[in-house]
């Protein structure tokens, strides 16, 4: 008796309110760019006229899609409803040459079943930040004219042209984006954004780990007295080090994966974090 459709602004509520059982951080303002990004490309599942599942779906220019967003209502679990959400999403990109995504250590399981393949871990850090780190930093805060230096920075570096989704990103949360440069060249930028129960700092892109520092420590800063989270990779070991120590725990893991060729990697070296599951 579950129905499966295309999602739209409509089902923004229904898709909050999974959210909230499921304790994810998202706002409505998530759902919006969901589908402002991708129309006809996300998901619902239905019954009685209640939504008990999502899924969304963003296609990356040429270079990759991304599935996120895999929600089930704990009432309707056990019930398939989750695979059959994944199969449907991987029906829209059918044509897709590589489709992405970061799993659970359970999701896992899942989505080796349906060809995906391992690519790097992640952590997910948080910290309740109870005053402001005083600190030097050479960061300073991005203006709308630094834009098309920073995406096609960040294109060469996250592997694909992202540039609607941080256009937004600076447009919603403009506290928390900063970059780093020398002259006219780009070394590094951060952003973040708002959501129900943390500030999530992302994406960190940096050519070296004394950039990203400065960069988080800026966006730190604008973030006194709130919980934080990051979702960082494993790549830098010293990185992670000196996140615990400035008060950072892991909370969870993430493993990135994929389907298909992979061909645009990016440079994940230079990714100290990203924007989150949902987005990569």
């Amino acid at each position: 008796m579950i129905k499966y459709r295309i999602m739209n602004p409509a089902d923004n509520a229904g898709g909050l309110k999974l959210c909230r059982k499921a304790k994810w951080n998202q706002l409505e303002s998530d759902w919006q760019i969901f589908l402002q990004h991708s129309p006809g490309a996300c998901l619902v599942a239905i019954f009685e006229d209640q939504i008990v599942g999502t899924v969304t779906t963003i296609r990356y220019g040429h270079s990759f899609s991304w599935i996120g967003m895999v929600l089930v209502d704990p009432d309707f679990r056990r019930k398939g409803i989750g695979q059959q959400l994944l199969h449907e999403a991987l029906q829209l990109l059918h044509s897709e040459e590589t489709v992405k995504l970061d799993a659970t250590p359970q999701g896992r399981e899942v989505y080796l079943k349906l060809n995906f393949v391992d690519e790097y871990p992640l952590s997910r850090m948080n910290r309740v930040l109870a005053e402001v780190i005083f600190h030097p930093t050479r960061a300073r805060a991005i203006q709308k004219e630094d834009l098309p230096r920073l995406i096609e920075f960040d294109r060469k570096i996250f592997g694909a042209d992202r540039s609607s989704l941080l256009q937004w990103m600076s447009e919603k949360a403009p506290g928390f984006a900063f970059l780093i440069e020398e002259g006219v060249e780009i070394k590094g930028y951060a952003m973040g954004r708002y959501g129900h129960d943390f500030i999530h700092i992302g994406p960190i892109i940096a050519q070296n780990i004394g950039i990203a520092q400065d960069l988080l420590i800026a966006a730190l800063n604008k973030c006194a007295g709130r919980p934080v989270i990051l979702d960082v990779l494993h790549f830098e070991p010293e990185w992670i080090a000196w996140l615990k120590e400035i008060g950072f725990t892991e909370q969870r893991n993430f493993i990135r994966m994929f389907r298909g060729t992979n061909r645009f990697k990016g440079v994940p070296e230079n990714q100290f974090a990203i924007i989150g599951p949902e987005f990569g």
